[in-house]
């Protein structure tokens, strides 16, 4: 497997596009994308857990009952959400879309992100539509820029692989940067594939691959109303289509986490105000409920977060999250340590501090990406959640979010 550049439009048959049409105020800011698929593709989608959800998502779960899309179509700016037309103006993005490209309605995917509450205007859409379908082309990265809200950085990535000596490719493209929280977040992540497998397939693996992935990210704690995984999969590779479990199979998946990973440390490192990438590695732990329940709670602590910000190696709020996460856990096996590019400093070893010295221990914190390494010695079972840290850009940014 390797890395490759296109992201979205890596894989055989997809172009993409993006443009400003005025949802957004600021004109320099893309706010409407467009991925297309020259054929009709398997279709795979995931949604928030969150009870309050956009009017986008019913219309895609509608779209997507038969397995199927080609397109997707994705504004910026205004979520959608909340808003008594709401399921109206979602059709109608779809239709616009269906009609500009001539595809069935029910092919398109439609998703929003932005400011919850507030009507969104058709109008802007509807006036660039065909200038939207003008930018179909190599452009994922136009695309991505027009899924974005106060992301900081683009996020696409892109791999090969072979299945039964056949070359295939899969990438995507994602946004997300606050109010992301297990189970999902506020992220819209669009994957596109050229494979040849089979809708329920598909869908099982996706389901599958989010439960390491997606849903061991947090920002925030703030779980959101409108984010969405869908994973587009047209079979323009030209292998034997993938109808069950197996070799093929596998090999999909281990691309597919392969890419979901990727963009998962992205939004992760990309978090509101965020100056580090937080890693939490959980290893020896009974069963993999626990691995994951201390790996997300000590990933979403506060205190933790806020530490890692000061490059202060304050293990003990390492144990506290632990402790209070609701998993059966022998504190007194816990060990922690820090590890960044600058080295490892063990903290805490069987529950309890151990001497280490301060000055490394900040020039390791004081790095980017930060793994916190937490041995339960208790099992065989691992889990690796991911977050950032807590800084007062944060704060600053969600206080005047609307304005």
């Amino acid at each position: 497997m390797e890395f490759i550049e296109g992201g979205i439009c890596a894989a055989k048959g997809f172009t993409a596009g993006g443009i400003h049409c005025g949802i957004r105020k600021n004109k320099t800011k893309r706010d409407l994308a467009l991925i297309f698929s020259e054929k009709k593709a398997s279709a795979a989608a995931v949604y928030t857990t969150n009870l309050v959800k956009g009017a986008p998502l019913a219309v895609t779960k509608m779209h997507l009952m038969n397995g199927t899309a080609q397109a997707v179509i994705c504004n910026s700016g205004n979520a959608n959400t909340c808003n008594a037309d709401g399921i109206e103006v979602a059709q109608k993005m779809s239709k616009l879309t269906s009609d500009v490209l001539g595809i069935d309605d029910d092919d398109v995917v439609v998703a929003s992100t932005g400011v919850i509450g507030q009507p969104l205007d058709i109008t802007p859409i509807k006036n660039s539509i065909n200038d939207l379908k003008a930018s179909l082309g190599n452009n994922s990265k136009e695309a991505a820029e027009g899924i974005m809200t106060t992301d900081t950085v683009l996020k696409e990535v892109a791999v090969s692989f072979d299945i039964d000596g056949v070359p295939c490719k899969i990438g995507g493209i994602a946004k997300g940067s606050g109010m992301i929280h297990p189970n999902m977040a506020t992220m819209l992540v669009f994957i596109t594939c050229d494979v040849a497998i089979a809708p329920d397939m598909l869908q099982k693996a996706l389901s599958s691959d989010i439960q390491n992935t997606f849903n061991m990210v947090s920002v925030d704690g703030d779980t959101s109303t409108n984010d969405m995984v869908v994973v587009l999969s047209n079979g323009m590779a030209g292998n034997k289509e993938i109808t069950e479990e197996g070799e093929a199979f596998d090999t999909f998946m281990k691309a597919l986490n392969t890419v979901t990973v990727y963009l998962c440390r992205m939004i992760a490192g990309d978090g509101e105000g965020a100056t580090k990438l937080l890693e939490c590695k959980v290893t020896g732990a009974k069963d993999e409920k626990t691995a994951k329940t201390v790996a997300k709670s000590v990933i979403c602590s506060s205190l933790t977060k806020a530490a890692m910000f000061g490059a202060d190696a304050n293990w003990g709020r390492v144990l506290c999250a632990i402790g209070y996460s609701g998993a059966e856990v022998d504190v007194n096996k816990v060990d922690v340590s820090f590890t960044s590019a600058k080295g490892t400093i063990p903290v805490c070893k069987d529950g309890a501090g151990i001497d280490f010295s301060e000055e490394i221990a900040k020039e390791i914190l004081l790095e980017k990406e930060i793994i916190i390494n937490v041995g339960l010695n208790s099992g065989d079972y691992t889990s690796t959640a991911w977050g950032c840290d807590l800084t007062y850009e944060y704060v600053r940014i969600n206080g005047d979010y609307r304005t």
